[in-house]
């Protein structure tokens, strides 16, 4: 699904040029299930950006369902956004004055469907994050963990192929914390490919691969037989 090629990501502050990605190489199969751990400032948000088309490399080659990003148009890498890859973020990004079901309607409001279909999809993904019977609270009447499923079944409700989870239990205490990776996990299970960054090596001994990158590089920690 995913195969990065010698990607570096140059910055340059003060003066001097560093790699925030320094000739990563990876690749993350259909039905992965993959923790990027690393501590602040090693480079795996510049990653996380990467893989969501949400930052172009310097240089190297960025292949996703066998399609080379960088030739791609911002019109259709928005597309891919939109219709590959489910965002999941740690200050889970709902809008407050929004119920939960309309907060998960959101993204698909841009796909053109009409207002019943994307209804439907979005009851079905809040239902399949345990969460049918809070539709129409708005953030402030969920709890964290509750928000965060929120935000689970809105990266959930398009359908996407991938899911990326960038640090989805920092703002969560421990017990919440392992229920949203037992859903995640659930969620892998039943197909979905999931890319997590984070700093925990309590969750990130939770995937099935972990990676740790560090200065920029990657190295390859654990792969569980499949």
């Amino acid at each position: 699904m995913i195969r990065l090629e010698n990607i570096y990501k140059k910055y340059t502050l003060a003066g001097e040029t560093f790699n925030a990605l320094d000739n990563v190489s990876l690749t993350v199969n259909k039905g992965d299930f993959m923790a990027i751990i690393g501590p602040s400032g090693s480079g795996k948000s510049t990653l996380m950006n990467v893989l969501g088309c949400l930052d172009q490399p310097s240089s190297g080659k960025y292949f996703l369902d066998g399609e080379e990003v960088e030739e791609l148009s911002e019109n259709k890498l928005a597309v891919i956004r939109n219709t590959k890859i489910g965002f999941i973020f740690q200050s889970f990004h709902l809008l407050p004055k929004l119920k939960a079901i309309d907060n998960v309607e959101l993204p698909l409001i841009y796909r053109g469907m009409s207002s019943s279909e994307r209804r439907q999809q979005a009851k079905e993904a809040l239902e399949k994050v345990g969460l049918g019977d809070k539709l129409h609270h708005v953030p402030n009447q969920l709890s964290g963990g509750q928000q965060q499923r929120v935000a689970i079944a809105r990266a959930l409700a398009g359908i996407p192929p991938l899911l990326l989870a960038d640090e989805p239990t920092g703002a969560l205490d421990s017990k919440t914390s392992r229920d949203v990776m037992g859903l995640l996990q659930d969620l892998n299970e039943e197909g979905n490919t999931i890319v997590l960054i984070t700093h925990d090596p309590n969750v990130a001994a939770q995937a099935k691969r972990v990676v740790r990158i560090q200065d920029g590089k990657l190295t390859e920690e654990r792969v569980e037989a499949s």
